[in-house]
């Protein structure tokens, strides 16, 4: 590799693609190849696929633990009845589930569903590390393999015993714990900045639509009698981990100077525009200095606000659909993935303007950073509102949720790619700390959720658990208005 002489213009340099290609002048303002089949748009399809069968193999277990478990459905209702929806339905439309192998107590399947988190808040931070040391392609290729080879074994470890299954739920949180800080370190890599809302909206996208295919197929897996119906989901969805991986390892480069087949014109137009990977790269992260920014304070608690909310219509929402709408388990099983779907769509569209603008130069970084993260911080909290408004009004409680939530995909042109902004060398240890304060945030909104509706599930509490996610939701935003920052950081520069 030729190294470019500073002091001579750009345009009078060559950059050397590789000793057996030809050398391609990069000029002031780098031009992208013509070809459709981009390298770094393989990157942003596969990525996508990753995220979103990580999330189909981590939310099948809320499905399929309802044909799991030997129960049938009963209704509760609270002591208190005159602050309750009516229930119109009748007892025809109720489904009731076969009865299952285990003999498991909501405690215990409360501890079963929460067991994921245990490994994948511990694994967050090294995984960011990991990759900027040795590469995210085989962090996250790796995250999403294991995470795969548990799933398919995950039905032997249940019929072995409690204990078992909990440590396969606590190794798959470990194992997907890396892949979201290992994806970062590769855009920072990979993605020019004026693309980055575009990308982070595709490849995190997937967490919504893996959602939306696994609620419903597994629920339509669990209806089978083969095999008693429920292993299938982790079959399913596991088997396609490990074929996905085998495409990843092939596809897939590090950087674009290791990509043996890239344009040269694109490898030219990235290594332009974004931070190459040098010998200094892997200097020790500066830990005082990161704890001690309030730039990464601010993304850190925007994103415990809208982990709390998220949280709070992914774990409750089918609970307050059947409990206090009164829908039945056929009815809340394709609507609770509606709003994933909604917010999937509208964060593309969003994305895909905040480039435009940016491009246009018509918002600078930091205004692009702090107007998207209100607009998916503001909607989901007006969403929460909207249902208390719309009261035991289903109809209008789903266009709430589904309809201004759908605003929450924006936060891909907010704080998700502030990281690589701050510090683009330690943007996967970054979105690590960050998403690991996170999601310790959100495994806390289900346990205060329950605590404040336990016994008596009426619109009044709920309204309150509603509520409680608008304001933490809007004050963490404040919070983010205050102190976010699109500079990089001196720090970042070993200064």
């Amino acid at each position: 590799m030729e190294v470019l002489d500073p002091s001579v213009s750009r345009d009078d340099q060559p950059l050397c693609i590789n000793d057996h290609l030809e050398k391609v002048t990069v000029p002031d303002k780098p031009s992208d190849t013509k070809s459709c089949l981009k390298a770094r748009y393989t990157l942003g399809f596969l990525g996508f696929l990753g995220f979103a069968l990580v999330y189909a193999m981590r939310v099948n277990l809320s499905v399929a633990i309802i044909s799991m478990v030997n129960q049938t459905a009963e209704i509760h209702h609270d002591d208190d009845t005159t602050d309750v929806c009516n229930n119109t339905k009748s007892s025809n439309g109720i489904f009731i589930p076969k009865a299952g192998k285990f003999d498991w107590d909501e405690k215990t399947q409360g501890l079963i569903l929460g067991a994921f988190f245990l490994g994948y808040v511990v694994t967050n931070v090294p995984g960011g590390r990991m990759a900027e040391k040795f590469g995210g392609k085989l962090i996250y290729g790796l995250g999403v393999f294991f995470t795969a080879v548990l799933t398919v074994i995950s039905p032997f470890a249940a019929y072995a015993g409690l204990v078992p299954f909990l440590i396969v739920r606590v190794a798959e949180g470990v194992t997907e714990g890396v892949t979201f800080p290992a994806m970062h370190s590769m855009l920072a890599h990979w993605i020019p900045p004026l693309e980055r809302n575009k990308f982070a909206a595709v490849v995190y996208a997937g967490i919504n639509f893996g959602t939306v295919i696994s609620l419903p197929v597994s629920g339509w897996l669990c209806s089978f009698e083969l095999w008693d119906g429920w292993p299938l989901a982790f079959y399913l969805f596991g088997s396609l981990g490990i074929v996905w991986y085998a495409f990843w390892l092939i596809f897939v480069f590090d950087t674009p100077a290791q990509h043996p087949k890239i344009d040269p014109l694109e490898r030219a137009y990235i290594e332009a525009t974004v931070e190459k990977k040098d010998e200094d790269y892997d200097l020790d992260v500066p830990w005082l200095s990161v704890f001690t920014s309030l730039p990464m304070w601010a993304i850190t608690i925007t994103q415990c606000g809208q982990s709390w909310a998220f949280y709070t219509l992914l774990t409750e929402l089918p609970t307050y659909m059947e409990k206090i709408l009164h829908f039945n388990m056929q009815q809340y099983a394709f609507l609770s993935a509606l709003p994933y779907l909604t917010s999937w769509l509208v964060g593309l569209g969003i994305s895909s303007f905040a480039d435009a603008l940016l491009v246009r130069q018509l918002l600078s970084p930091l205004a692009s950073f702090k107007l998207w993260n209100t607009v998916g911080s503001l909607g989901p909290s007006l969403s929460f509102l909207g249902a208390i408004w719309a009261g035991c009004d289903s109809t209008a409680v789903m266009i709430m949720l589904a309809g201004l939530g759908s605003l929450q995909g924006a936060v891909y042109a907010g704080n998700q790619m502030n990281h690589i902004a701050l510090a683009p060398r330690y943007a996967g240890t970054l979105y690590g700390l960050s998403n690991t304060a996170a999601n310790t945030c959100g495994f806390l909104a289900p346990y205060i959720i329950g605590k404040l509706v336990q016994g008596h599930e009426t619109l009044a509490r709920w309204h309150t658990v509603f509520w409680l996610a608008a304001g933490i939701n809007m004050t963490t935003n404040c919070f983010y208005l205050i102190f976010a920052s699109a500079t990089e950081q001196p720090w970042s520069k070993g200064s």
